[in-house]
């Protein structure tokens, strides 16, 4: 068992955010060690132009800062992604904002993108050892002062050199206006100034949220695909609240994030994938626990899945859990590989109940 799997227990006795500041400290300054994940070449992916070991990453919204990526990188992910970083270095929103509901496997976060900005996390990137571990750069905006047509193409700019991906953050819940941006008008303008004034860049993803219309779906996809995307993240956290939640803190503001998320969001992937076929290279996130909740997410359209809930309350094992049970899934539905899981359900999954 890895350092980082016997120290993660004793995390959940601070509260959230003081648990999340002392795990970033680990992993920055070499305190984790690393976690034994097996190789298994039928796991083996292509994204973002590189051979991955397998499809699972770890989400954004753990580094925000790009400061802990050598130590990320020492616990087996298949990719890693760093941020929300925003232009200018900006506090968030007022403690507490971060909350544990244990009890349904979920988090309830509203922390405004904390981050040292741009500068900062341009010279975390530099660091990174990018040929062990790919990584991804979130980008968002600023709350007050924040020019989305100005403010984009510049950090496209700042990561460009020293990302393996980039993601347009349009779907955070917790910085005002910030979702309006997801309208096809406003998003096309976004995506229209980073082919003008950005330069050449790496691999363009956009970060949708769960709580879309589902009637915008085509011609968001549309757009993404006529606009040269990469792909899309699917999804974000969700200002739902299921009415079974059961923990007292069901009611504090913020993007729902964990277990509740589960079905929401793999219902709005396999739509996605339904209306892309094999054109746009999507990810999906939200709810991933175990190796047959990532399967679903690939069998839905994924052709990568991302952990954040699952990875703070069961440490880096889960890493080599949902891997190994990978695995054992292609062995049980006497597939030779992933190429031959993707999708392959999404019609089924499509009509999950959110």
């Amino acid at each position: 068992m890895a350092l980082a799997d016997l120290v993660a227990p004793w995390l959940g006795l601070l509260t959230p955010e003081t648990a999340h500041d002392v795990a970033i400290a680990a992993l920055r300054y070499g305190l984790t060690g690393g976690n034994k994940v097996v190789d298994d070449p039928r796991l083996t992916v292509m994204g973002f132009g590189k051979t991955l070991r397998h499809p699972i990453g770890l989400a954004a919204g753990f580094d925000k800062n790009a400061v802990a990526l050598a130590g990320l990188a020492g616990l087996g992910f298949g990719f890693i992604e760093a941020g929300t970083v925003t232009r200018r270095p900006q506090p968030g929103n007022p403690k507490p904002r971060l909350f544990r509901l244990a009890a349904d496997r979920a988090l309830i976060n509203r922390m405004g993108f904390n981050n040292h900005g741009i500068e900062a996390f341009a010279a975390g990137l530099r660091r990174a050892d990018r040929t062990v571990v790919p990584v991804g750069a979130n980008l968002g905006l600023n709350k007050e002062g924040a020019d989305p047509l100005t403010d984009y193409p510049l950090l496209v700019r700042a990561v460009a050199d020293c990302a393996d991906y980039i993601v347009i953050n349009v779907s955070s819940p917790n910085t005002p206006g910030l979702r309006d941006l997801q309208a096809v008008d406003r998003l096309d303008a976004i995506l229209a100034a980073i082919a003008r004034d950005a330069g050449p860049h790496p691999a363009l993803f956009v970060k949708l949220a769960p709580d879309l219309d589902e009637a915008a779906l085509p011609d968001l996809v549309s757009l993404a695909i006529a606009r040269g995307l990469a792909g899309l993240i699917i999804s974000n956290t969700t200002l739902a609240r299921p009415e079974n939640l059961s923990h007292a803190a069901r009611g504090e503001a913020g993007g729902l994030s964990g277990a509740p998320l589960f079905a929401r969001s793999t219902r709005m992937l396999a739509r996605v994938r339904l209306l892309a076929g094999d054109r746009l290279t999507l990810i999906g996130v939200g709810g991933v626990f175990t190796p047959e909740q990532a399967f679903t997410k690939l069998r839905a359209g994924a052709d990568l899945v991302q952990v954040y809930s699952s990875f703070v309350y069961d440490g880096p094992a889960v890493i080599g859990r949902i891997v190994a049970g990978l695995g054992r899934l292609l062995d049980q539905y006497g597939c030779a590989g992933l190429a031959e899981v993707i999708g392959r359900d999404a019609d089924r999954l499509a009509e999950l109940e959110p």
